[in-house]
């Protein structure tokens, strides 16, 4: 079994690393207010099959025709996607987020029924699969991707959002809203006793591996309503997230119990995230001077060092040649290229070795000298 720890959340504990067996919508009401980090959910999709789908050489297709995806109408599904979705609102922190896929069965809705409760949507995210079922009937298109909602708590939430990171991940480019992932195949499919799929819609690991890593921090907690074989919980476990599943199948359990206990988590600095500038302590441009870094009097140029100005004691920069200017790092930058704004860290250089260095290197040393930088 996955080791257990509490997580502590005002007076209330939540025990962690483990499935929940039961209801998801009870067992979510078991859980704490503002208790939980992060949610993914996969949830029933309710496909709407009307028999048998059967391949050219008329064997059946395996596809999900299980009880728990089936339900009786339109609005009775609706009922149910804002009851799980109003539970999961209410466990989120105020910062927390929720993620949720479907296909054009359900997304939709559940994406109107996120956005009535008070959800606030980030993005939407298209997983187009590398290896889609082809349509064997030749009536529609090839269905090849499903789609995925990002949504904050609320509109004055600040969720969680790796930029730097996912950027590295992408060869230093935005990471897109458009991912191209396999689905789960191979030795990660689990199978029954009987080597059929042990779950009809299992996820590729990928795919939470990037959704977990994009979007929460070590040791967040990452709830699943709808936990299945334990892929959420498999990937939080490795990634150095805590973890909490809920499943009803009690087959589904045993699998994901069985699953999560084989993962060897990370180490952490392995986990460790590419911090973003954004959350980084900020040190204005006046300390660097209170610091000695920087004298009053020396010189900073643009990067071609075809302009520069002076610094003075109170932290801006001044234009000694013609027409007297004065003002900020940035402000003054943007006058100089005739801009509106202008990042004054990365415009102006000072010389060192020979060489001109952006100042925000500088920036990199008074953190060193004032103790603000993670110490490994």
């Amino acid at each position: 079994m996955a080791l257990r720890r509490k997580s502590v959340v005002g007076t209330s504990a939540v025990e962690v690393n483990r499935v929940i067996a039961g209801d998801c919508i009870a067992g979510l009401k078991s859980l704490p207010d503002a208790s939980v980090d992060l949610v993914f959910a996969d949830p029933p999709y309710n496909l709407q099959l009307g028999g048998d789908l059967m391949r050219p050489n008329e064997t059946r297709v395996d596809g999900v025709d299980h009880a728990w995806d089936k339900f009786a109408s339109f609005s009775e599904y609706d009922a149910f996607s804002r009851a799980w979705l109003a539970e999961c609102r209410r466990v989120l922190k105020p910062d927390g987020a929720l993620w949720v896929i479907g296909s054009y069965h359900n997304i939709f809705r559940v994406g109107a029924a996120l956005q009535d409760l008070g959800f606030w949507i980030q993005n939407d995210v298209v997983w187009r699969k590398a290896n889609p079922m082809p349509n064997f009937r030749g009536k529609r298109f090839t269905n090849a991707h499903e789609t995925l909602i990002w949504a904050a708590r609320d509109q004055k939430s600040k969720p969680t959002f790796n930029y730097e990171a996912m950027k590295a991940y992408n060869d230093d480019l935005q990471m897109r809203s458009d991912w191209l992932i396999p689905i789960c195949s191979g030795p990660e499919r689990l199978k029954d006793d009987g080597g059929r799929k042990a779950h009809p819609t299992q996820k590729p690991e990928a795919l939470l591996h990037r959704i977990i890593l994009a979007s929460s921090s070590p040791g967040d907690l990452v709830l699943d309503p709808f936990f299945g074989t334990g892929t959420t919980g498999a990937v939080a476990k490795r990634l150095g997230r805590r973890w909490l599943g809920i499943e009803r199948d009690p087959d589904y359990v045993k699998a994901a119990e069985e699953r999560i206990a084989r993962v060897m988590p990370l180490s952490p600095d392995a986990v460790e995230v590419t911090r973003s500038k954004r959350t980084e302590p900020r040190v204005p441009f006046g300390q660097i001077i209170e610091l000695g870094i920087l004298e009053p009097g020396a010189k900073l140029w643009d990067e071609r060092g075809r302009v520069w100005a002076e610094v003075r004691a109170d932290g801006t920069l001044a234009l000694t040649s013609g027409n007297a200017r004065q003002g900020s790092i940035h402000r003054l930058g943007a006058e100089v290229q005739g801009k509106q704004a202008c990042n004054g860290w990365t415009f102006w250089h000072f010389e060192a070795d020979g060489k001109l260095k952006p100042i925000d290197v500088l920036r990199e040393q008074a953190k060193r000298q004032l103790g603000l930088t993670r110490m490994s």
